[in-house]
């Protein structure tokens, strides 16, 4: 993820200026692994591993070897090659490492008016927390979205991004837009496809909690749903009821497909074969069908 990788960056830039070079090796090893969507040159390889790491703080940069810690503060700023964090401060957290006389980092806090950039996407927040033990990255904050060109994604408690299983996690009143559709639920989950020589993308999105799904003329609402990428078809299970206009129809299973406009409900396998709707006739002199389809 974007957030994950600038703060791995800003670790980068902390320990090259500050740290023995034994503790670069051994956070240059942890980041060998690393994969993300599309921006991991910025954790030491891809096209930006020969990229300088450049970090400027109004406050200075200091060492505090009883916290064992690295600060960098006040309007705090690491920039590698596109990419771009702000933070009031960035802290990297080190320990003695395995082998003797060595050291590594193992936890960086970006805190205060957080902000993560390329030249296309943006992730803001009040705080970033990177967990190098687990590959977690967290953004807390009274507002947290993520901006890129075709889409936002919104939450109030965190947005989570977990490397090794490939998962992004929106909690709290979650909510995904692009152009005229949204997705929005207690929690997303979005699974990240990361195949060889092909682009990075999301696959899949799981919706729990509250889940809603609306686009033009249509909502869609249910205790569950998943919504399939490569067909844009978002299958919603239990107390599902779509609503078109003054219609409805209520049932345990349902599939809208955002690409056509079409949605379906029918009866979960298993249980009685049954659906009901409430449909009204069109309204006299209003041209269109208002029926679900």
């Amino acid at each position: 993820m974007i957030f994950r990788s600038l703060i791995i960056a800003v670790v980068v830039a902390v320990v090259g200026s500050l740290a023995p070079s034994s503790a670069i090796a051994a956070l240059s090893s942890t980041q060998a692994g690393a994969g993300g969507l599309g921006m991991m040159g910025l954790a030491g390889g891809g096209a930006h591993s020969k990229q300088p790491m450049r970090l400027n703080a109004d406050g200075g940069i200091e060492w505090q070897q009883d916290t064992k810690s690295y600060i960098a503060r006040k309007n705090a700023v690491a920039v590698r090659g596109d990419v771009t964090l702000r933070a009031d401060t960035i802290t990297a957290y080190y320990r003695d490492a395995a082998k003797p006389g060595t050291t590594e980092i193992w936890r960086v806090i970006a805190a205060g008016n957080v902000r993560i950039s390329t030249p296309t996407e943006s992730v803001i927040g009040d705080t970033a927390t990177y967990d190098l033990d687990q590959a977690v990255v967290i953004m807390t904050g009274k507002v947290i979205r993520l901006t890129t060109p075709t889409d936002i994604v919104t939450a109030r408690d965190s947005l989570e991004w977990w490397d090794l299983k490939q998962l992004a996690v929106a909690r709290g009143n979650a909510t995904a837009i692009r152009g005229d559709r949204v997705l929005r639920a207690d929690t997303l989950w979005a699974h990240v496809l990361s195949a060889v020589g092909q682009p990075t993308h999301i696959n899949s999105v799981d919706a729990v909690g509250h889940v809603v799904v609306t686009s033009p003329g249509e909502t869609g609402t249910a205790d569950t749903g998943v919504y399939n990428a490569d067909t844009a078809q978002v299958t919603l299970h239990g107390h599902v009821i779509l609503v078109r206009g003054d219609n409805t129809l209520s049932g345990e299973y349902g599939v809208i497909d955002l690409s056509n406009g079409v949605s379906r409900l029918m009866p979960e396998a298993g249980q009685q074969p049954r659906v009901e709707g409430l449909i009204f006739p069109p309204q006299k002199g209003h041209s269109g069908d208002q029926n679900p389809r």
